[in-house]
This record gives structure tokens, sequence and C-alpha cells, in this order.
């Protein structure tokens, strides 16, 4: 059961591919209705350390979040990514609206958000805004062909590419975090100026841009104030590979119950890779503790 689940969740192979290899590699006889049964029997066996895990969440005080499209049903739906220091959650809803935000985390969450700018994500007040997705911003300026614009594009790139110079300094522990703010001092009050010189350009797009980043100016700079905070939402975006490339092989799900198997095995395997622990063993372990009538083993720290 563990291994045919992870075939379809991990090694992504559709449910006819999953039962021609049982059958023809493993001599185990399968159907693609018995590989649908298998998932359905996986889902329900590992959910409640889903739900463990989802629980959790509201708790911590940094996550990353991300989004990408999917389908349900041949409907477009968004499969979520919440990214915590120790585990992943994987959540499949029909909205990218900010009412799945609130759904999932509810009013407990008071941590820090690394996300980009989309707007969903403002009712969680602390933020910090990825720079990598900023570094894309001021290369459309650049992109834009309007000669104001370039000119502030160019500057603000310049100023990124110091930003991850230093960072890259302090991650490899070649300077201090002392260091880093103050080599960091003179980049954010360039940032902000050619920020605040862009409101008054006259190219729209570039003026609008400028605008809301000078406006909500804390959020890129909330790294700088929280130690273990990123700059970037790379480990959101990374959590979201595997989970990209499945959906373009499968096309999404036909039904809700695909839906669950997908964020359930996604949580699974993307925690077990956060944790380095064997992701077939422990859904081997979860299988026989469900056969024998006990609880699933947790994936939570320390548990």
């Amino acid at each position: 059961m563990a291994f045919t689940a992870l075939l379809m969740a991990y090694y992504r192979q559709s449910k006819r591919r999953t039962a021609e290899f049982l059958g023809t590699l493993l001599g185990q006889p399968c159907c693609p209705a018995l590989a649908v049964k298998i998932e359905n029997q996986v889902t329900a066996v590992v959910r409640p350390v889903y739900e463990e895990l989802a629980v959790q969440l509201p708790a911590e005080e940094q996550l990353n979040i991300d989004e990408t499209g999917t389908k349900q049903e041949n409907d477009k739906a968004w499969l979520w990514t919440f990214v915590a220091h120790t585990f992943t959650v994987f959540l499949v809803r029909a909205t990218r609206e900010a009412t799945a935000l609130t759904t999932f985390l509810g009013a407990a969450f008071h941590g820090t958000v690394t996300c980009d700018r989309a707007k969903m994500y403002w009712h969680l007040g602390s933020l910090q805004w990825c720079w990598a997705h900023l570094k894309r911003d001021f290369q459309a300026m650049i992109d834009s062909g309007d000669p104001r614009a370039q000119h502030v594009g160019y500057r603000l790139r310049h100023a990124v590419c110091e930003l991850f110079e230093h960072w890259a300094d302090y991650r490899q522990v070649r300077i201090s975090r002392a260091a880093l703010l103050r080599r960091m001092g003179p980049v954010r009050r360039n940032v902000e100026r050619l920020l605040l010189r862009g409101t008054q350009c006259g190219h729209a797009d570039t003026r609008g841009t400028c605008r809301e980043l000078y406006e909500h100016r804390p959020w890129l700079w909330m790294f700088l104030h929280r130690e273990g905070l990123e700059p970037t939402n790379n480990a959101g975006e990374r959590s979201l590979r595997h989970a990209v490339i499945w959906r373009k092989l499968s096309f999404g799900t036909q039904i809700a119950n695909g839906s669950r198997f997908v964020e359930t095995m996604l949580t699974v395997v993307e925690t077990c890779r956060q944790q380095r622990r064997n992701a077939f063993a422990f859904l081997t372990r979860a299988v026989e503790a469900h056969l024998a009538h006990q609880s699933a083993p947790s994936l939570l720290p320390g548990a």
C-alpha cells in the first residue's frame, strides 16, 4: 500500500501505469480501480498525521506561503503550500482569495509570512516580501521602454544585487549579523529613495509599483529585524516544484478525494524531505500501525 501510494504521489505515475508496474515487474496483480482503492486507504491512514501538522501551523513564528493553479473536476483550483521550519503542509482549495488563508490559519496566527506581493496575504499583518519577486518587478521597469522607468529599474536592480551579495556573505558566515545590518543600512536608504522617486515617474505601471512598495516598505526589510527570516520565498517555491510537475502530468484531480490524496501525500513527502526521513519507511510504518489498529507515527518534531 505504501509503495503503491508513492508510485503515484512521489514518482508521479498514473494509476494505469502504477497497476502495470505492480503486475509486470513485481508480479502483484493490480488494476487502476485497485490503485484508486489503495489511494483512498492510504489517505485515510495518514490523514491524522496531516491534521496534526495543520493544527500546529498557527503556532509557528515564521511561514513561507505560496500557491499555484491546479484543477479539480475540470474546474480551476489552487494548491497552497505552508512551509514551516521543520514541516510543510499543502492545501487544495477552489479559491485563491484570502478566505482560504483565514480558514486554514485562523485568528491564532501571529507570525511572519514570507510571500510575494499578492494582496490576499496583506491581512496577515507581518510580512516579508520576496526580493526575488521584486527583482522581476524591477526588470519589468527596465523592459518597459520608458526612459525614466528604465533609469529607476536599473538602479533598483543594482541595489537588489548588493542586497543578495551581503546576504550571501552572512549566510556563509563570512560576516556577522551586526556587519550585515551595517552593510544593509545604505542599501535600504538607497532603495527607499529610488522608490519615492519612482512614485513621480510618468510610466503608470512603474509609478504604481513604486507607490505600493514605498507605502509598505516595512515589509521589504522584516528579515533585518527577525533573525532566521529569509529575504526570499525560495523555500515556498522549492516545495511546489514536485507538485507542479505532478499537476502537469496528471492534469489535476477528478474528484475531491483525489485532492485530499494530493495534499496529504505532498505534505508527507515534503515533510520527510525536510526532516531527512525516509518517506517510504514512514508510510510503511503508518500502514502497519493502521492494520494493527494503532495510531500512525507523528511527523511533529519531538513527538
